[in-house]
């Protein structure tokens, strides 16, 4: 609620210490995305380096698994004064928008006119740009203490997997040669 004021003041901002098993799990998870990306990765190295739009892509799903990530890695600090989290957040939501604008920008076009037209698709409606919004929101609801606060996570978290699999799928489906 908030104070008596005779108005209703939303605060849901709730206590870091909440989200201690949230921060574990999305970590546990990213890392191992992250991971299990790399693998990819380097078992098609070869392939990858002659094809920019597959770089890109990869790049971009990096990202977004490493957002998620760093999301966990900012909850679990012992100790942190609210404002530092605030601004940790919001800082790292402007990192991953302007990653995501800059590898989006240098990825050429897909010589498979449905893979382009998917992947512009996911750029725009993007859970590649949205997610960095969401963590940049989180950041300044928790600062002013109004709006939903850390709980802007949860989507920010759950989009960064979304955007990130679907990546992925975009990604390993091209490093198939199509069949003749």
């Amino acid at each position: 609620m908030g104070r008596a004021t005779g108005r209703v003041v939303l605060d849901v901002t709730t206590d870091v210490s909440d989200l201690s098993s949230f921060a574990v799990t999305v970590g546990t998870a990213s890392g191992a995305l992250t991971g299990l990306l790399f693998v990819a990765v380097s078992v098609n190295a070869e392939r990858i380096s002659r094809r920019p739009a597959l770089r890109a892509t990869a790049a971009k799903t990096l990202v977004l698994f490493a957002s998620a990530l760093f999301v966990a890695v900012v909850l679990v600090v012992p100790g942190q004064v609210r404002w530092v989290l605030a601004v940790e957040l919001i800082v790292l939501g402007l990192i991953v928008g302007t990653a995501m604008a800059l590898v989006g920008r240098s990825a050429p076009a897909d010589a498979d006119v449905d893979v382009a037209r998917l992947t512009r698709a996911l750029d725009r409606t993007s859970p590649n740009l949205v997610t960095s919004l969401l963590i940049t929101v989180a950041g300044v609801t928790f600062l002013v203490r109004f709006g939903g606060g850390l709980y802007w996570l949860v989507p920010a978290v759950l989009l960064a997997f979304l955007g990130g699999g679907a990546n992925t799928w975009l990604f390993l489906t091209r490093l198939v040669p199509p069949s003749a």
